[in-house]
């Protein structure tokens, strides 16, 4: 069972150093037993403890990095059972599969979509991260030559072997044995085996087994052959079972803090209907999947996936916020318009893409509203004329353009006068109420 912070506090050096960061021993105890706090943070504790308080101040769902590289991805280390308790830590990793039995020219296709399958969307980088190689010709040398292909035409993906034949997996683990991969397919039968793999390659295993019974049975006698790293697929096909198993497995982590099922868990969402695999992904997103396989990796189906996980993925209580500045659109001069916005990060998104769209250069001043949207911030008192009037003010954009006028956005028109109260000399232009109306309104000018 977990150690309460009183317990963790009478194994700390007591020294009240603050060189955790934390103000005394006991602060830093209540963050280690909330799971909030690494034990390496403390420089002083000793040997004994350490043995004593690692595996209790270890988060419950035990973190694996997947992959090498800057575009490794870390999943696990989760600490709740909902994002409105406490941030989600680690975004789930999508794959896409490829099969051993596919032509080069259509393993190469597969890598070419995976490279291209980066987006930008509000201010982050979005990927495809995995490449889910199966051994479906049950082939040693096809499967290692697949593993070979994906590891060359994907450089930068990480790579899941998936094979239930222990020499297949062997002879391919080596081949790309530089990239970490994970090897998936340990189950009952062979668990010895690849454990044996796993161990000798100093990689994640990925553990299957139907029922929770009999996977918690099975991770527990991996641990025990020197595997400590695993990824757990409780065998689950429909929506429903999914849902069903993901969550008992995350609340038997969590609440129960039961170390068998603490582990990612991997989730098969391919489908022959591409609607019904997106949205069996969407689920596996909301419910707990650290990995997602997919069959195929469409531009407008990564989009929806990648915006689902974006969101389940955010602090729900900080809101996405950019910096408060004066942003340059295109190569504005001296007379060119001047906007502004809150920092809210899809505001600015929005509203910036649609400035790009105009091709009309422009000036973007983003007013720091604590992350707020304008509405919002106007009715919060964060985005007001006074407020808006001191930022100009601040800025010195009154030193770089030769007009005074700014455009303000249509959802808040009733501040127009009193903007230019507060602003003497300037006129105030009411813009559109909606960004998509600003191409046609800038160059209406």
């Amino acid at each position: 069972m977990a150690l309460t912070g009183v317990e963790i506090f009478k194994l700390l050096p007591k020294t009240n150093c603050k060189k955790c960061g934390h103000p005394t021993c006991l602060a830093f105890a209540m963050k280690l037993a909330q799971r909030q706090a690494s034990l390496d943070a403390c420089p002083d504790v000793s040997e004994d403890a350490k043995k004593v308080l690692g595996e209790a101040s270890a988060p419950p769902v035990r973190p694996i990095t997947l992959g090498t590289g800057d575009k490794s991805v870390k999943m696990g280390e989760e600490t709740v059972l909902f994002r409105h308790e406490k941030k989600f830590v680690n975004p789930c990793a999508f794959a896409v599969e490829v099969k051993d039995t596919m032509s080069e020219a259509d393993i190469n296709k597969i890598c070419d979509d995976v490279n291209s399958s980066e987006m930008d969307r509000v201010g982050q980088k979005l990927r495809i991260d995995a490449i889910f190689i199966s051994n479906a010709s049950n082939d040693a040398s096809k499967f290692e030559a697949a593993a070979k292909t994906v590891a060359a035409k994907a450089p930068s993906a990480a790579i899941i072997l998936g094979t239930e034949n222990a020499q297949n997996a062997e002879a391919a683990v080596k081949a790309v044995a530089d990239r970490k991969p994970l090897l998936f397919g340990a189950n009952g039968s062979n668990a010895e085996a690849m454990a044996g793999i796993a161990k000798a390659n100093k990689i994640a295993l990925g553990v299957s087994a139907k029922g929770l019974e009999a996977l918690s049975a099975l991770t527990e006698k991996i641990k025990g052959l020197g595997v400590e790293d695993m990824v757990i697929d409780p065998g689950a096909k429909t929506a429903k079972e999914i849902i069903n198993e993901n969550t008992l497995i995350r609340r038997a982590a969590i609440k129960k803090n039961f170390k068998p099922l603490g582990y990612p868990v991997i989730t098969f969402a391919q489908r022959d209907d591409v609607m019904l695999e997106t949205l069996i992904a969407v689920a596996c997103v909301a419910k707990y999947s650290s990995i997602v396989v997919l069959s195929s990796v469409e531009k407008w189906k990564s989009l929806a996936l990648f915006t689902v996980r974006q969101n389940i993925y955010t602090d729900p209580q900080v809101p996405m916020q950019v910096e408060q500045k004066i942003y340059k659109i295109g190569e504005p001069t001296a007379d060119s318009p001047l906007m502004i916005t809150t920092n809210f990060s899809l505001t600015y998104f929005i509203v910036s893409g649609e400035i790009e769209n105009s091709k009309v250069p422009c000036r973007l001043a983003v007013m720091d509203s604590e992350g707020l949207s304008v509405l919002t911030a106007w009715a919060a008192g964060k985005f007001t004329a006074s407020k808006i009037a001191q930022f100009l003010k601040d800025s010195g954009i009154e030193n770089e353009i030769k007009h005074r006028e700014l455009i303000i956005p249509g959802y808040v028109a009733i501040m127009s006068g009193a903007i230019e109260e507060k602003l003497p000399g300037w006129k105030v232009t009411v813009g559109p109420r909606e960004a998509n109306a600003l191409p046609a309104f800038l160059k209406s000018r």
